[in-house]
Formats: C-alpha cells, sequence, structure tokens
C-alpha cells in the first residue's frame, strides 16, 4: 500500500512539473512545483520578476520537503534542476535571441553531440565579442549557479544581464557549454555481465557474495523503492568528441568559433572552473589568445599558474590583461592581495562564490570599456574604476 501511494505522489509531481514549464512561459516569473496537501491553507508573499516561488503560496522552494527522505529530496531536486536548465535555454533563444550551434560542428548523426549558444552576429560583427563560461558541477549553458536560480533569482544565477547588456552595448555574444561534456546510455544486459564477471575475486568469493545479495534482495527492494522512487539503472559514459572535458570545450569553440570570429575586441567572462579553462586555453593557444583576446574578467577563478604551468610570457600577460573578481568580505573593487603571480585581484562585494558573477557585473562591464579605451590610446588600463586601483607594479 504504500508503494501504491509513493508511486501515485512521484506521478502527480511530474504532471505538476510538466505544468510549471507551461507556466513559466507565460508568466516570466519562474513557479516551484506544487507542494501542499489540501488541508494546506493558501498564503501570498511578495514576489519579485524572475523569482522561484510555490504556486499556491508564493513561499520559496524547500530542499527537505520530506525530512526522512532525502534521496527522494535530492532526485526531485535533480528533476526541478532539469527543468530549469530547460527553461534557460529557452529564455537564451527566445529573450536573448541566441541561436543554438551543435559540437562537433561535423557531428554524424549517430554520435553524442553538444550545443553552445551564438548571437546572430558572433563571427561577423567587426568590434566586440562577448565570451561566457560559467563553472564546474550541474551548471549548463547560460547559468552561473543553480542554487541562485532557486533561491534568489534569474538575475543572479543567469548570465542573462551580462547577453542582454553585452548586445545593447553592441557585443556579439557566445555562450559555452563546458559541462555538456558526455551522454549517459543505459548498459545493456550483456555489459552488466561483462562488467561483473570481469572482476578479479575468486569465484568461491563471488558466489558467496552473490548468495548473500540474493538472501537480502527482497529486504531491500522494498526499502530502496521507498527511499530512492527513481529505479537506478547501470548506464554508461560515452564523451563527445573534442568536447570531453571544459579544457577540449574551451579549446574546440576557440579553434572553430572565436579565432575565427571578424571582433578586433575579444573579451571572456569566466567563472570558477571557467578561468582554469581559460588559463588552459591561453597556454595552448597563446599567441592566437594575444593577438585576439583585449581583457578577460575572472570571477572568483580556480585556476592555478603553476599547478597549470603557465609560462612566464603568460603570466605577463594575464598580469595586464586580467582581472580576478574574488569572493571578500571588503567592498567591491577594493584590491585583495594575492600569492600567485598571475593577474590582479580585487572584491566581488561578496563573500559567496556562487554570487561573485552577479555581484561584480557593472565593475566587469567597466573594466571592459577601459580596456578597449587603453588599447586604443596605447596605454595599459586599470583594472578597476574605484581610487584604490591596483598598481601592477605592486603585485
Amino acid at each position: 500500500m504504500e508503494q501504491l501511494i509513493l508511486e501515485i505522489v512521484l506521478r502527480r509531481s511530474m504532471y505538476i512539473y510538466l505544468g510549471i514549464l507551461n507556466l513559466l512561459t507565460v508568466c516570466v516569473m519562474m513557479a516551484q512545483l506544487q507542494q501542499g496537501g489540501p488541508d494546506e491553507k493558501e498564503k501570498t508573499t511578495a514576489l519579485k520578476e524572475g523569482q522561484l516561488r510555490h504556486i499556491k503560496t508564493g513561499e520559496p522552494f524547500v530542499f527537505n520537503y520530506r525530512e526522512d527522505l532525502h534521496r527522494w529530496n535530492q532526485k526531485r531536486y535533480e528533476a526541478l534542476g532539469e527543468i530549469i536548465t530547460k527553461y534557460v535555454y529557452e529564455l537564451l533563444q527566445k529573450e536573448c535571441h541566441l541561436k543554438k550551434v551543435t559540437l562537433p560542428v561535423d557531428a554524424a548523426e549517430s554520435e553524442p553531440k553538444s550545443f553552445i549558444f551564438m548571437s546572430e552576429d558572433a563571427l561577423t560583427n567587426p568590434d566586440k565579442l562577448l565570451v561566457l563560461i560559467h563553472g564546474n558541477g550541474v551548471v549548463r549553458a547560460g547559468q552561473w549557479a543553480r542554487r541562485l536560480i532557486i533561491n534568489e533569482d534569474l538575475d543572479s544565477g543567469t548570465q542573462i544581464p551580462y547577453i542582454k547588456r553585452a548586445v545593447e552595448e553592441g557585443y556579439g555574444v557566445i555562450v559555452l557549454n563546458p559541462n555538456e561534456n558526455y551522454i549517459e546510455v543505459e548498459k545493456t544486459k550483456a555489459q552488466v555481465q561483462l562488467s561483473s564477471d570481469s572482476s578479479d575475486e575468486p569465484a568461491e568469493k563471488r558466489e558467496r557474495k552473490e548468495k548473500i545479495q540474493k538472501e537480502t534482495k527482497k529486504r531491500r527492494d522494498f526499502y530502496e523503492k521507498y527511499r530512492n522512487p527513481q529505479k537506478e539503472k547501470e548506464t554508461m559514459q560515452i564523451y563527445i568528441r573534442d568536447n570531453g572535458s571544459p579544457e577540449e570545450h574551451a579549446i574546440y569553440v576557440w579553434d572553430h568559433f572565436i579565432s575565427q570570429s571578424a571582433a578586433e575586441n575579444v573579451f571572456f567572462v569566466a567563472h570558477s572552473y571557467g578561468g582554469l579553462a581559460f588559463v588552459e586555453l591561453m597556454i595552448q593557444r597563446e599567441a592566437e589568445v594575444k593577438n585576439k583576446v583585449t581583457a578577460v574578467a575572472l570571477t572568483d577563478s580556480v585556476h592555478n599558474v603553476w599547478h597549470q604551468e603557465a609560462g612566464k610570457t603568460v603570466r605577463e600577460w594575464m598580469r595586464e590583461n586580467c582581472c580576478n573578481w574574488v569572493s571578500s568580505s571588503e567592498a567591491l573593487d577594493t584590491s585583495v592581495e594575492s600569492m600567485l603571480p598571475d593577474c590582479p585581484r580585487v572584491s566581488a562585494g561578496t563573500e559567496r562564490h556562487e554570487l561573485t558573477s552577479w555581484k561584480s557585473f557593472p565593475s566587469i562591464f567597466k573594466f571592459f570599456s577601459e580596456a578597449v579605451e587603453a588599447k586604443n590610446s596605447s596605454v595599459k588600463p586599470t583594472p578597476t574604476r574605484r581610487s584604490n586601483r591596483i598598481k601592477y607594479e605592486d603585485l
């Protein structure tokens, strides 16, 4: 009976998830899947455009909706994350007017594929091109942090404000998708059997283990289904050609798109692991990057010039053309001491790692404008616009 009830609840939840998708396209404001029971009193709270809220009460998302079912809560959170990803993709195309471009560019019909988003003038804009790279993890193209999208709003959690500002200021735009590295497919019975048979354990020990597993299977089945409503299946990962890691992806997009763009000035905004991917690109394509990139804004980047073995010429270029807005309790743009000999570090005006891209948003575009002015006047740009600007010779 409990199992039947759980299945009904899950089926109801999935219908609600689908309903949210339709609601999102109409309302601009994101809505959370319906959580309450029939006895729940309707409440209202002040709503801000772009926030995720309960469609009846207006309350924010609650992860531990079932306190005794952590795995159930996690699966529900992941399902919501998938809906958010698809919704952000829709916004990139409908609101930001970006086009989806398949990778690899010469992909066969049957092979795994990834994609990026580009403005119509990304390759033809003769003036400026903005390239956005998010960090590692579950985020996909157009996102900075899933947590912010769910708990805060679309502005702080997505790259949409950057894209709209860039378009207004005459930039072409390319949005990378560095975490879309593979597709996951269910293993066939033969593959599952092969993986179990390939164990180095002695046959007797393996048989004894299998016997124990069979004896306890009946007791576990109901518990596992109750705790983990989506039955786990054995899967295998098939990596996307030339895009099997964030670093590979950045280099591939550079080779096939960015390097071929007409823009005189290319700018990067790279968050967290995206900064590491940019530094790797810099190491692998140093001459090309120096020739084409005007300035790079890093937000709490996790790169390390020593571990990545960046040469002296790379470090010198970064000191003059990059700035890293880091999590700090200091005011926005305040100089922050660095132990690494790469680029200046300034405060993003927040101690929260995931918020650094949003909080430094106005300063980054100011930094880019100053970089263009400095390039045109043959004067090196300063990394911030505040009175306490960093002096390169002090680093």
